[in-house]
Formats: C-alpha cells, sequence, structure tokens
C-alpha cells in the first residue's frame, strides 16, 4: 500500500483546454515512480468506448513530494520530548534517540515516534551510535544535548558530542541541524568559560560552520513547563508561566538595566518548552529559517506556527 502521509504541494502540467466532454471520463490506472520522498503520479484519461490505441487526449500530473522526518537527540528528555510531541502532531515522521529510549507514559503521541536506545555514550573518544539506523532519510537533527557535571564532563557533553552529531549528520547529507542552546544572560568573560557555556558554544560553532544557511541555534533562557522526573510531574510553569507575564509586562522599564552584568539572571523572561518545540517545528519546515535565534525570536518563531 502506499502512503499518502506528510505529502507537500503538487505541481501539475497544464491540462489541454480541448477535449470532449459527450462521455464519462474512465482513467486508466496511474503508474507511481518513487526515489528519494518523491514521486510522479502518470494519470491516462479516456472517453469511454473508445480503444486503447485510438487518439485521446491525456493528463498528466507529477506530484513531487516531500516528506519531512526528524531525528531528535535526547527525545525522551524535557525539551526532546516536547520536541517530538509537537512534530507528530503536525504529521512529521520522528525518530527518537536516547539512552533509555521508550518513555514511560502512555500518552497517545507516543506511540507515533520511533523510540531508539543507544545515546552518544561518552568515553574517551568513543560514542556508541549505529549512526545508518538513525540518520538515513532524515531531512533535519534536532540536538537537545546538554547537561551539568564537572568542567570536563560538560565540555564533552554540551560540546565534543554535539560536533560528533553535527559531523555526523553533514557526512549523510542531512540537509538541516537544529541545537537547543543557552541564552548566555550577560554573564561577565570569567564565568562564561566554564564548561557548560564553553561546551555549548563550540558545539553553535560547529552547527554555523557546516550548515551555514541552514543551521539554526535556539538560545532559550530558563524553560518551563511540566516537567517528568521518574514517576513524578514538576510544575516548573507554576514558577515560569506568571514570571514570563511579569516580566514582559514590565520590558519597557527593565530594558535599560539590560546592559548590566549578569542582569539577565533576574530579567530575561522564562520560555515555554511548548514555545521551544514549535520554533523547533518553524525551523524544520521554513527554509529562511537559520542562524542564531534569542528568546524573543523564539517567541515570535513559535507564534508564527501556531497561527
Amino acid at each position: 500500500m502506499v502512503s499518502f502521509l506528510s505529502l507537500p504541494a503538487v505541481s501539475a502540467r497544464p491540462i489541454p483546454t480541448a477535449f470532449s466532454l459527450r462521455k464519462p471520463l474512465i482513467p486508466t490506472p496511474p503508474t507511481f515512480h518513487f526515489k528519494n520522498h518523491r514521486f510522479a503520479v502518470n494519470c491516462s484519461f479516456a472517453e469511454a468506448g473508445v480503444s486503447p490505441n485510438s487518439k485521446s487526449n491525456t493528463i498528466d500530473v507529477v506530484a513531487n513530494i516531500k516528506s519531512e522526518r526528524i531525528v531528535v537527540l535526547g527525545g525522551n528528555g524535557f525539551v526532546g520530548s516536547a520536541i517530538c510531541k509537537a512534530a507528530v502532531s503536525r504529521g512529521i515522521e520522528v525518530i527518537s534517540l536516547s539512552r533509555s529510549g521508550r518513555p514511560t507514559n502512555s500518552d497517545a503521541w507516543v506511540d507515533q515516534v520511533n523510540w531508539i536506545s543507544g545515546m552518544l555514550t561518552i568515553l574517551p573518544d568513543v560514542f556508541y551510535v549505529n549512526w545508518d539506523e538513525v540518520l538515513v532519510g532524515a531531512t533535519a537533527v534536532v540536538s537537545t544535548l546538554g547537561g551539568f557535571g564537572s568542567d570536563e564532563q560538560m565540555k564533552r557533553i554540551n560540546g565534543e558530542a554535539n560536533v560528533v552529531a553535527v559531523n555526523e549528520a553533514k557526512d549523510y547529507g542531512i540537509p538541516k541541524f537544529i541545537l537547543i542552546s543557552v541564552h548566555d544572560y550577560n554573564l561577565p568573560s570569567f564565568l562564561l568559560s566554564s564548561g557548560y557555556f564553553t561546551g555549548k558554544r563550540k558545539a553553535e560553532s560547529e552547527v554555523l560552520a557546516k550548515y551555514p544557511n541552514s543551521g539554526i541555534v535556539l538560545r532559550p533562557g530558563f524553560i518551563y513547563g511540566k516537567r517528568r522526573v521518574d514517576r513524578f510531574v514538576v510544575p516548573l510553569d507554576l514558577v515560569g508561566e506568571p514570571a514570563e507575564r511579569i516580566l514582559r509586562a514590565v520590558e519597557n522599564i527593565t530594558k535599560p538595566l539590560s546592559s548590566l552584568p549578569a542582569s539577565d539572571l533576574l530579567l530575561a523572561p522564562p520560555v515555554s518548552v511548548d514555545d521551544v518545540a514549535l520554533a523547533v517545528i518553524n525551523g524544520v519546515t521554513d527554509d529562511d529559517f537559520f542562524g542564531i535565534f534569542t528568546i524573543d525570536q523564539i517567541k515570535e518563531a513559535a507564534n508564527k506556527v501556531r497561527v
């Protein structure tokens, strides 16, 4: 059976203007040609009662298909799962790569994701991933990789693991790479030299170098939403949502303070995890969306998809 999920726009050759409508048109079986997510459909319509060898007008329809298939690194995490959910709700095929594979919750969207276990296990110079199983046929890779620990651990998780993923995606010919990074909070340079930020910035540089016209770096601040931790749900939205509303309501007053060192630790609005996910979807579907995006720009991108 041929699947017609996630079909792009169909372009048709001009239909002949002179053909008879005196008898019903009976279509001959269409032929399908598949290659690299694109196919052509050729249909011939002949008048009833006319032999196949008789001259008749034909209508040829050529359908150029572009289906979206994304790979989410860390798709079982807080941000990653929101991205997976938003993508499948819009008919995008999703593969998640994470250590734990399929999440334990039973939400309906979970069944629509291909969950693969086998995260980038970071040991000295070793990355255990079967990229053939993950990247073949993908149209975009979204990385939510990141974590805390010692300086060395953060450099490897936030930086080197993402660098490996970027280069593998490039080698497999994946058109887009989207990185979830972090806002710098106007921190002084000596604080930005920690392993967490240097790792993230190293990953950003690799994305923008390998994907200068399609790489996307999202820099959210504090991300809120309902976060699952084992069997418990931590309602970060109870703090984040009202804080975002208050800070946006007074941003005209606080804007002069934004140049002060570390001021954004208090003044940068939190970002909904759903807004981050929708900004990713905008990046997947909009070829003109690339580069580095700030907190406000993430919100704008999310609103485009939401509308």
